[in-house]
């Protein structure tokens, strides 16, 4: 059994809208995982350079996707990577792209995401702990040649060069999209955001919607230390559903009319999320989850690059 709920973009291109990710994956399990998920038939893989986790990954794809008899075809699954801070010029977005391309093991991606509006200082490729365009204390080194719009230039010659079938941005805010639309010749048509009961994005996801930009969410299960998922509403609802406190998160999130991403290593849990897009939440149900919006970061850039990258 495949997804079923299906997203159309403003290219005319379709995908599932319960993906799962790949993020915080350990080396030596996400490969499984990703197996597992599609097993199960999900369709929509989100992958990043920074995961540090593709090439284990691409390893996977190749299994499944090779042959003259493939577990799955290529065609029938949306796959994401996103280039990483690092890369800031043309050339150096290009070449982002081609060497994902090469550790995952496709021709193209189905979407490319600038992962954040941020340029580092390129220190190669691959990108690793040790080229992510950080010093030695992991706090950014900040690019004083490339830019955003340097940046999008880039992107948009990977959608010309057929390295990704569709380009778009991740972590930008309203400001920054509405700038990046004065300049972009190939405008984005997805900003991945994180969003969650708890941080609901509504005056972004208004923004983007009325730009003809879908929105996807991820960290829908918020941050698992005191996130949503101990939340006794979000328990309440998932009892009297028979179902998990993360399937009720993903079933609201779902209900936005976002696409949205769930990730885990763990068989049943991969099971669980992807069993989620089956629950149908009462319209009541739907506004209690509404109520719970406190503006809760659970992916808080503070704790890794020592910035305030969402103030």
């Amino acid at each position: 059994m495949a997804n079923k709920k299906m997203i159309t973009l403003p290219n005319g291109a379709t995908f599932p809208a319960n993906g799962f990710g790949t993020w915080k994956s350990e080396p030596g399990k996400v490969g499984a995982a990703v197996k597992k998920a599609l097993e199960l038939g999900y369709r929509h893989i989100d992958c990043a350079a920074i995961y540090c986790n593709e090439q284990e990954v691409g390893k996977v794809f190749a299994e499944v996707f090779g042959g003259d008899n493939p577990v799955v075809k290529r065609e029938d699954v949306w796959i994401t990577s996103k280039v990483w801070n690092s890369c800031g010029s043309k050339e150096e977005v290009v070449a982002a792209c081609r060497r994902s391309l090469l550790d995952l093991q496709l021709d193209y991606v189905d979407l490319y995401l600038v992962h954040w509006p941020a340029n580092w200082e390129h220190q190669g490729l691959p990108i690793t702990e040790t080229t992510m365009g950080s010093d030695a204390d992991g706090k950014p080194l900040w690019s004083k040649t490339n830019t955003l719009q340097s940046k999008w230039e880039g992107m948009e010659e990977c959608s010309r060069l057929g390295l990704a079938k569709a380009i778009g941005v991740s972590n930008y805010s309203s400001l920054i999209l509405m700038d990046l639309l004065a300049y972009a010749k190939i405008p984005p048509v997805i900003n991945q955001i994180e969003g969650h009961v708890y941080n609901q994005r509504p005056e972004l996801r208004a923004v983007c919607e009325a730009n003809n930009i879908h929105v996807t969410l991820y960290s829908v299960l918020g941050s698992g230390k005191e996130g949503p998922l101990q939340d006794p509403t979000v328990k309440a609802i998932a009892d009297a559903h028979g179902v998990s406190a993360g399937s009720v998160c993903i079933a609201w999130a779902l209900s936005t009319g976002c696409s949205v991403l769930s990730k885990s290593v763990t068989p049943s849990r991969i099971e669980e999320n992807f069993a989620a897009e089956a629950v149908e939440l009462a319209a009541e149900e739907v506004k209690q989850l509404d109520s719970l919006e406190r503006g809760m970061i659970a992916c808080n850039m503070n704790e890794y690059w020592g910035f305030p990258a969402h103030a």
